[in-house]
């Protein structure tokens, strides 16, 4: 794996961790960051939402910002977590958040999607109640995937969003020119917003960068970097450093 040479692009903190786990398996990863991570003004809403908490047999949580702002914000308002509730998260990674708070918390092991998490036997088990409910904890805008695929099994859905995603300020040029320098063969992103943030930033350039290797985590977002134009996409199967590591054992590093 030695030969690899990457461009990630998670939420800052969370390019530090990544690239400190690349680097320990010989990995080299320049952090460009793609996502930036604002919360949004707390309103009467969602206030009513977490003082009613514990009206939801299960929440889930889509991402690691939405643990931490999540978790922030029911201790302000809840001494203790509702007894009797799951919390559901789509990885490994979030779910340690929720876990670390006190919350009793269930993930997938084989999957790292929101699939994945739709076919835990836990999940269907939680809802095998009355008028199930379910709160799910995300940023604005986020995927509908999951709310579909539940109201379609009779279950009530709420939104809680709780922050907003945008694309760094950046000089024109930036990510071309971060690739020319630094030599890097590939780019790894982790959700379809920030595949577009990458096309957003590459502008012009897109077409000559859409010829490097592109790790994404999902069958999802593969589809849309190939209808996108991207040559060279590898499915992961799941956002964490693990699918990524295991990603890049079984693809030979080449030059470009």
């Amino acid at each position: 794996m030695t030969g690899w040479r990457l461009l990630i692009t998670r939420p800052a903190e969370e390019c530090a961790a990544l690239a400190a786990t690349l680097a320990e398996q010989g990995v080299y990863a320049s952090s460009l960051p793609l996502l930036e991570i604002e919360p949004l003004p707390e309103t009467a809403e969602q206030r009513a939402l977490i003082l009613e908490l514990d009206r939801y047999p299960a929440v889930i949580v889509v991402s690691k910002p939405a643990a931490r702002i999540g978790c922030e914000l029911v201790d302000r308002y809840w001494p203790q977590p509702p007894a009797r509730q799951v919390w559901f998260s789509v990885g490994a990674a979030t779910g340690q958040l929720l876990q670390d708070y006190g919350f009793e918390t269930c993930w997938p092991t084989q999957g790292d999607d929101s699939e994945a998490l739709l076919d835990l036997p836990r999940l269907a088990e939680v809802l095998a109640v009355p008028d199930p409910r379910v709160l799910i904890l995300r940023g604005e805008g986020g995927r509908e995937f999951l709310a579909e695929r539940l109201r379609g099994q009779g279950v009530s859905v709420d939104y809680l969003e709780l922050y907003r995603r945008s694309l760094p300020d950046y000089p024109s040029g930036t990510l071309p020119r971060r690739i020319a320098e630094e030599g890097l063969n590939g780019l790894v992103v982790s959700s379809g917003q920030g595949f577009e943030h990458l096309r957003q930033l590459a502008a012009e350039d897109w077409p000559a960068l859409a010829r490097l290797p592109l790790f994404v985590p999902s069958p999802r977002v593969a589809e849309l970097a190939r209808a996108a134009g991207a040559e060279n996409v590898v499915d992961c199967r799941g956002a964490s450093a693990v699918a990524l590591l295991a990603a890049l054992r079984a693809t030979p590093a080449a030059a470009f």
